[in-house]
């Protein structure tokens, strides 16, 4: 089968092209997915789980790609609760070959159901983003009606469904971002839009939530922005500078099938819309990893048609 691979670490995006590799193998509670639709997040050539397995042993080439759109093909020993010929969607494990292939193995609880009338590309957009949102916002963030929180990248991929979730809840929703993200983030309903280049973040006042997917100088600058009792929470990095006040949270974005199939429920009567970007084929991913090339939104690999 076919599958982008990147050769070792030293090597980064000059190192990935589409090569012939094995057919996976399906171990124990595992399925085989025909991959039609794959995300990625660009950095995830530093990652140190993209070249290792779990015990720490190299596993080069390794295949990218955590997010995946398909149908299984095969079952593993002892796999229940789906079946061949089902449409699935879901988050594979940072430890093992990705989704950026004709086939993966997937450990069968990382994938929920995908209805027939939802499109392989937008379910491909919809499990890193629509998870790392839910987790940040309400596992971690402890949202609740009438609050405000603070998205930063609010016209991003993570950033936008967090827009979309908080508003449903009844938040009030303030986003941040470069200003060309400014029309979208207020088409999705942000109440205020704050331009990180040239507006002044220290404006916004106190707010019960930050939710960050920037890091650097404008996590540091948010701590002193969450009202005491409040919650600071950050993907990119542990934070540097805390809430006084308050709570600091960074977290990785963890598999849920439950809350998968929540958010294409969602997806599917309209209530949520992953932001997709351009969408590419197998071929033109590794050109796809490079910024220049990625434009707005999710970018998505079109894997298989149909």
């Amino acid at each position: 089968m076919q599958a982008i691979t990147v050769q070792n670490r030293d090597a980064g995006l000059s190192g990935m092209s589409l090569t012939d590799i094995p057919y996976p193998h399906a171990a124990e509670n595992d399925v085989i997915v025909r991959v039609h639709a794959a995300g990625f997040t660009p950095g995830e050539l530093d990652w140190p789980a993209t070249w290792t397995d779990r015990a720490g042993r190299d596993r080069t080439p390794s295949v990218p790609g955590h997010e995946l759109s398909g149908v299984v093909v095969e079952l593993g020993y002892g796999t229940t609760g789906l079946s061949v010929g089902q449409r699935v969607f879901g988050l594979t494990d940072w430890t093992r070959d990705g989704t950026l292939a004709e086939y993966t193995a997937v450990e069968a609880r990382n994938l929920a159901p995908l209805p027939a009338d939802i499109d392989h590309t937008a379910a491909a957009a919809l499990p890193i983003s629509g998870l790392t949102a839910w987790q940040g916002l309400f596992a971690h963030g402890r949202l609740t009606t009438g609050q405000t929180v603070l998205v930063h990248g609010a016209a991003g991929g993570v950033g936008s469904i967090a827009v979309q979730l908080a508003r449903e809840a009844g938040a009030r929703v303030i986003g941040t971002g470069r200003a060309s993200g400014r029309d979208r983030a207020l088409s999705l309903g942000v109440d205020a839009f704050i331009d990180l280049q040239t507006d002044r973040l220290e404006d916004v006042g106190e707010v019960d939530l930050v939710l960050d997917v920037i890091g650097g100088d404008v996590l540091d600058r948010s701590a002193a922005l969450v009202r005491p009792g409040g919650t600071l929470v950050t993907i990119v990095m542990p934070p540097k500078v805390r809430p006084k006040d308050g709570r600091a949270v960074f977290f990785v974005v963890e598999p849920d099938r439950a809350r998968l199939a929540d958010l294409a429920a969602r997806l599917r009567d309209g209530r949520l819309k992953p932001v997709v970007g351009a969408v590419r084929s197998l071929a033109d991913a590794p050109s796809a990893f490079t910024t220049g090339e990625r434009g707005p939104g999710k970018t998505i690999i079109r894997v298989t048609e149909g």
